[in-house]
């Protein structure tokens, strides 16, 4: 106990009278008289020679520094209180990042620790001690990355702030720098890029370092004394230095004599045979850069969606327009070789920190452990997310011409689609399917949550949809290759996996658009024949092709949704109809699940709700029609469906709205009888088990539920479905009474109970006044007389009906609207094969056992030839996916929306400013996310990885 009293004098908070922790001055900074609370709001135009601004530089070590100790509240009050010291703040930050790019002492060498130590417990800072230039460029570039998205928000109908104080133009004194930068060194200007304009080059410039779109270049050569350029135009030329300077962002060795800018592409790749070799700082350092041209870009989500074409983001505009041809070249190489080389890093130094990271990546659940993304994730999400908004990119003068984008819309989407080689179309096939191979991987492991997720997947999945949308010759690459495929297999295993999260909504819907874009190609339909090689998780696996497998997922995402992706079904019908075509040899399961996608969509309550639902239904026909006349004898088990169900596509035929809303009413009426029913049996159930609790007698309860078995009065569901249990007309009322009616919730539950094959008429052939089995007699009677009262007052209750509840959102369908869509429904084809071959199957039927039946059948429809009671195929024309306003500004919306996602942590760049682009909603914290702080926390950051780690938001 003695040692233990030992302990108690120790003091609970350790002394640090010289300031090793650094710690001192940034806590300091808030409340002391000269630091932000006091200065920048209080005191009203600070000049820009003062030493007050040389603090914003010099004082924080980290990102999370600068945006713990600055707000967003600090900057916002600042803007209202003393607005000039805040346009002087940024005139001072930008002006200290011009003049230290170029300075010759810029970038600075890595300080050694022990120096770092000595500097730091001496508390000298700024000018008094040895300058490091690399750490005041980092500043400068975390000051703004805080200060612009409070000035973004600002409404220009009452603030100008802005424009005045980032776009202003001013006189140029003599002898002043153009864009504060240095000179370009003769190496970088060397061909080392692929991307050419193929017939295009003898009518461009032809010239690698020649701006495509030049006006504000153009003018400061004619006049290049009299204006300079704005601050943020100067921005973008400091930020694309900074990309590409050695020893900030480029290894030191690859220098040439005084030149430290040398425009080298970041990574093995495109336009690039060489690796400049990785390194961790130089990854921190473009990660920095990247989330300021970000943040830059990011003008445009302040903007209502209404204002995104007629309004758009002079940031955005300025730079895929007037950038030179060499700029846009390597940036995009750089952010693209980058983001394909994720599954694929490059060979890093062997060091123990290394050594260490790369076996705990590989333990189960390390990401609980780990705090924060390492630097090289976080680099790659950055590219992506850059990638993705240029090539999204298309709001007023940057939208695309009729015959595709140019280099003077948008220059990033027009080189894009100029890629042709067959060696970067791999490496970006490649570089996707690694990812996607990754994300895979973290689904089917056998421990539940033991990798996490890859973080950039969304935009992963984006850009390869810009991929596939500008360049054609990357397209054709894709189907061609024996990658095809598995490209397909993830991305619907990616939306099976996603579609029950309501946040991840809007990514079903890019995955649904991208594959019906696929499907309207040749080369997809021919693919469709071929096996997934690829490993899928094993619950999402279907027997058959790729094109079983792509059926059932399709099925899977529409019936077990409960109608909350509604907004994807057109473009997933759509995608089946294009490539129906194409299906041969499908799975009795996948023939099974077109057909109930076919009776789903027919069903009344579903047809007439919505005035766009009977398209679906065309869809789907479509689909038929196309089997029938491509495919017809290498799809047996798809035909024996269509026979099956030919009662309810000769019901089709004749289908009027007086007849659906008969149906509607009817299924109505035996849905309260089934109510009615099961209300009295819980009741009569209850009481019998009141008795059998006071006998407590088990063997008699034992042998009750054996003879309850053996009488099949449980009600088991069903483990397996087949061919035999495609739904019929009026299967819900033959289904046991545990199972809802079809009619209820089409699209929710599709799939009904089991209805043998039979040659006699189905159920739904009787009168619908003789009601389902199990109802009883008076029942019967009730539903007789209602049937009569119907059929008898055709203008009376069933317009009311129609008016009441069949429609959704004020719909009522009418005669002339059904009619309207009734006589363009493609089943000629369709009721003509069931005519050649229902009487065979029949007979076939009649003359066979039920053991021996279905193999004779599909023998059968196998080798029939029905061309001659066929009309000619006619040609193909899939139905591409087109886009509209509406359509980019959504796709906009989704992509900006990720990124701010994204940007909440660590940093939170967006965080609580007024977002107008799309509606942001804090949803509360996962219990998930409670256990990885948790963890964290107790670990106490020992395995952290990234700045995060050391914030000061905690200490407050």
């Amino acid at each position: 106990m003695d040692g233990l009293k030992m302990f108690t004098k120790f003091p609970q908070k350790l002394p640090d009278p010289f300031n090793f922790l650094g710690d001192q001055p940034k806590l300091a900074f808030r409340n002391q008289p000269g630091g932000i609370a006091n200065s920048l709001l209080h005191e009203w135009n600070i000049s820009e020679k003062e030493s007050y601004w040389d603090q914003y530089v010099t004082l924080f070590d980290s990102a999370s520094d600068v945006f713990s100790l600055i707000t967003h509240n600090d900057v916002r009050r600042a803007l209202l209180e003393a607005p000039e010291n805040v346009a002087t703040l940024v005139r001072v930050i930008s002006a200290r990042l011009f003049n230290l790019v170029s300075d010759h002492t810029f970038p600075a060498p890595p300080a050694t620790l022990a120096a770092t130590l000595i500097r730091t417990g001496s508390g000298i800072t700024g000018a008094a001690g040895e300058r490091n230039a690399t750490k005041e460029a980092l500043n400068c570039l975390r000051i703004l990355q805080r200060v612009l998205p409070v000035i973004f928000e600002l409404e220009s109908e009452s603030s100008r702030f802005e424009r005045e104080v980032l776009w202003k133009r001013v006189p140029a004194p003599d002898g002043a720098s153009g864009a504060g930068g240095p000179a370009v060194e003769v190496a970088s200007a060397e061909p080392q890029f692929v991307i050419e304009d193929e017939d295009e080059d003898g009518s461009d410039e032809g010239d690698a370092g020649a701006p495509k779109s030049p006006p504000p270049q153009t003018a400061a050569a004619e006049k290049p004394r009299e204006m300079l350029p704005s601050i943020a135009e100067r921005l973008f030329s400091c930020l694309i230095d900074l990309m590409f300077c050695c020893g900030f962002t480029l290894p030191t060795k690859i220098q040439v004599d005084h030149y430290k800018i040398n425009y080298i592409i970041w990574e093995k790749g495109i336009g690039s045979t060489a690796d400049p070799g990785p390194s961790q700082q130089h990854e921190s350092n473009k990660t920095e850069v990247l989330r300021l041209l970000l943040v830059l870009l990011s003008r445009q989500i302040y903007s209502p969606p209404s204002a995104l074409f007629t309004s758009p983001s002079q940031y955005t505009l300025h730079f895929v327009q007037t950038l030179p041809r060499r700029d846009v070249l390597t940036v995009l190489c750089s952010l693209m070789n980058t983001a394909m080389n994720a599954s694929h890093p490059p060979p890093s130094p062997v060091n123990v920190v290394g050594a260490v990271g790369a076996v705990a990546g590989r333990l189960p659940y390390n990401h609980l452990l780990l705090k924060g993304e390492d630097p090289r994730t976080s680099l790659i999400s950055l590219c992506f997310q850059v990638l993705c908004v240029l090539l999204d990119f298309q709001s007023g003068p940057a939208r695309d011409d009729a015959g595709g984008p140019t280099a003077k819309t948008n220059a990033f989407r027009y080189f894009i689609a100029k890629l042709h080689r067959p060696n970067d179309l791999s490496f970006i096939l490649h570089g996707l399917v690694g990812i996607f191979e990754e994300q895979i991987a973290s689904i089917s492991g056998l421990l539940p949550g033991a990798k996490k997720s890859v973080p950039y997947m969304v935009e992963a999945i984006t850009f390869l949809w810009k991929m596939v949308e500008l360049n054609k010759k990357f397209r054709a690459y894709l189907l061609d290759s024996d990658k095809a495929t598995d490209v397909l297999a993830y991305l619907l295993c990616y939306g099976l996996e996603i579609k029950d999260k309501p946040e991840q909504h809007g990514m079903c819907r890019v995955l649904s658009y991208l594959i019906q874009s696929l499907s309207a190609e040749r080369g997809f339909g021919l693919k469709l024949s071929s096996p997934i090689k690829a490993q899928i998780p094993q619950k999402f696996m279907a027997m058959g092709n790729a094109g079983d497998f792509m059926i059932q997922s399709i099925y899977s995402m529409i019936a077990t949704t409960s109608g909350n992706l509604n907004s994807l079904y057109p473009a997933l019908i759509i995608a089946l109809s294009n490539s129906a075509p194409y299906l041969k040899n499908l799975h009795v399961t996948s023939s099974a699940r077109l057909l109930q996608l076919f009776t789903a969509f027919s069903n009344p309550s579903f047809l007439l709700s919505d005035e766009g639902h009977p398209r679906l239904l065309f869809f789907m026909l479509e689909a038929f029609t196309s089997i029938l006349l491509h495919n017809l004898s290498e799809n047996p088990n798809v035909i024996y469906g269509l026979i099956r169900a030919h009662k309810q596509f000769e019901d089709l035929g004749t289908f009027t709205l007086a007849r659906g809303l008969r149906e509607i009413r009817r299924v109505q009426q035996t849905k309260e009888e089934r109510a009615r029913q099961k209300q009295d049996a819980a009741t009569a159930k209850g009481k019998r088990r009141i008795t059998d609790e006071e006998q407590g007698d088990p063997a008699s309860e034992k042998a009750r539920l054996l003879s309850r078995e053996a009488a099949g009065s449980l009600d088991l569901p069903r483990a397996s479905e087949s061919l035999d249990s495609l739904p019929q007309p009026g299967a819900a009322a033959a289904g046991d009474d545990d199972a809802p009616p079809s009619t209820a919730h089409p699209l929710m539950s599709p799939g009904e109970a089991p209805i043998a094959f039979n040659p006699t008429p189905p159920p739904a052939a009787r009168s619908s006044s003789d009601g389902p089995p199990g109802i009883s007699e008076k029942a019967r009677g009730k539903m007789r007389a209602a049937g009569r009262s119907l059929s008898g007052d055709m203008t009376g209750s069933l317009e009311r009906l129609a008016a009441a509840g069949v429609g959704r959102n004020g719909f009522v369908p009418t005669q002339e609207w059904v009619a309207s869509w009734h006589q363009g429904l493609p089943l000629d084809v369709i009721m003509l094969v069931i005519a050649e071959l229902l009487p065979k199957v029949q007979s076939l039927q009649n003359s066979l056992s039920a053991t021996t039946a279905n193999s004779a059948i599909i023998d059968l429809l196998r080798s029939a030839n029905v061309e001659h009671a066929l009309p000619k195929a006619p040609p193909l024309s899939p139905r591409r996916f087109m886009w509209s306003d509406a359509s980019i500004v959504w796709l906009t919306s989704l992509i900006w929306g990720e990124i701010y996602v994204r940007g909440m942590t660590p940093l939170g760049i967006w965080n609580s400013t007024s977002v107008r682009l799309f509606y942001v909603k804090h949803a509360p914290q996962t219990q998930q996310r409670q256990i990885t702080e948790t963890v964290t926390n107790v670990m106490g950051g020992l395995l952290g990885r990234t700045e995060s780690s050391q914030s000061l938001g905690r200490r407050q």
